[in-house]
This record gives structure tokens, C-alpha cells and sequence, in this order.
């Protein structure tokens, strides 16, 4: 075991400032549709437009960072060890059954991880982002007086922008569970603020295996 650096600084930086925003934008969101009672309704919103700009321009600089270190990979769909890796989750986990898959700086997400971030990146987060572009700029003002964009009502808008925000929601919960079951109760944690994590080294992988084929060919060799 040794403790490898698994998350760079702007890794941990969009991490925690992605949640900070998301949690923020629910605040607020929650307030505007009249659920909480924290800021006032205008302010609410001015807040919350304030927050959703902020979330667009860290999206950017996140898809930016992704395709120029190659992070993209990490999101790959795979189905090895897939089947393995929710059994793992719903009942393993239970009767501290090994961990299917082996996390390495390379590969840090196991395949269920994969297809749940593949899933929020492609198709939860645009959505989000969308109706909510629309539903912040369905009526705005031009030189000729307030435009529409001939949308008959918000009511699709707002439906699709509020499941979004539970499914966000649901995500984050299940996310800060998940994150207690690692090696110790807070190893995960320290490695996204610290940036390391004690693991398996690749090397030490490596040499095991050509350990094991150097002693097949000593005992071949032997007989």
C-alpha cells in the first residue's frame, strides 16, 4: 500500500466548488418555489441567477480541463466487473466482501461510478442547464420593447428543471453515503481535500505478476 496522489488541485477545487454551487442553487431553487424561507423571494432568485451563471463558467473551465489532461477516459462505460460491482453495493458491501475492482490514479471510478457520472454529465447537467437558460431568459428585454421566445407556458420548463434538481439531489445523498464506505470511515473524504489516497501501488501490481511468471518459469525449468 502506498499513498498516491488520485486528485490533482483543480480536480478538488471543481469538486468542492461544484457542490457548493449545487447546494446553493437547491437553497435557493427550493425558495423560489415558496418550499423555504431564507433570503425573500426576489433575492432568492437574484442569488440563484447569480449562482447558475457561476455554475456555467465552471462547467466550461471543468470541460476544458477534462479533454486537455485526458480526464474524459475516466468516464468510458465499461462492462467489466459491472455486474459484480452492484452486487457489491447491495449486498457485499454488508458482508465486507472485497472490493470488485481496484482504484488506481488512472482509473479512479469502478463501472457502476462510470455510467452514473457518464449519465450526469451527458444528459442531468444539460438538462439543468437548459431550462434553466430558458426558464431565466423566456421573457428579456431588446431594443424593441420584451420578447418572448414563443414558448406557450414555463409549466414544461419548470417540470424539467425540478426533476433535474431531485435527481441532483438524490445524487449527492447517495454520494455522501458512498463516501463513508471507503478503506475508513473518512479515507475518502481526506482524499479529496488532501488530494492522496493510500492504495494499491500500480508497481507493486506489476511486480507480483512478473513475480509469479518468473516462478512458473523457475519450476518449468526444474522439472
Amino acid at each position: 500500500m502506498k499513498k498516491i496522489l488520485v486528485y490533482s488541485r483543480f480536480n478538488r477545487f471543481w469538486h468542492w466548488m461544484q457542490s457548493m454551487l449545487i447546494f446553493f442553487l437547491a437553497l435557493t431553487g427550493f425558495e423560489i418555489h415558496g418550499s423555504l424561507n431564507f433570503f425573500g423571494f426576489e433575492q432568492a432568485v437574484t442569488f440563484h441567477n447569480t449562482a447558475a451563471i457561476m455554475f456555467l463558467i465552471l462547467i466550461g473551465l471543468a470541460i476544458f480541463w477534462h479533454f486537455t489532461t485526458g480526464e474524459w477516459r475516466q468516464y468510458l462505460p465499461t462492462r467489466k466487473h459491472l455486474r459484480a460491482q452492484v452486487e457489491y453495493y447491495i449486498t457485499g458491501i454488508f458482508r465486507n466482501t472485497p472490493h470488485p475492482t481496484k482504484k488506481t490514479a488512472l482509473t479512479k471510478l469502478n463501472p457502476l461510478q462510470r455510467l452514473v457520472y457518464l449519465a450526469l454529465k451527458i444528459l442531468v447537467i444539460p438538462i439543468m442547464v437548459f431550462s434553466g437558460l430558458l426558464y431565466m431568459f423566456y421573457r428579456y428585454p431588446q431594443s424593441s420593447g420584451i420578447q418572448s421566445l414563443n414558448i406557450e407556458n414555463l409549466g414544461t420548463i419548470a417540470f424539467l428543471h425540478t426533476a433535474g434538481a431531485f435527481i441532483l439531489i438524490s445524487f449527492i445523498i447517495t454520494h455522501v453515503y458512498l463516501i463513508t464506505t471507503g478503506r475508513t470511515l473518512t479515507s475518502n473524504l481526506k482524499a479529496m481535500i488532501t488530494g492522496y489516497e493510500v492504495l494499491e501501488h500500480e508497481t507493486t501490481i506489476i511486480h507480483h505478476s512478473e513475480q509469479k511468471v518468473i516462478s512458473e518459469n523457475v519450476i518449468e525449468a526444474t522439472k
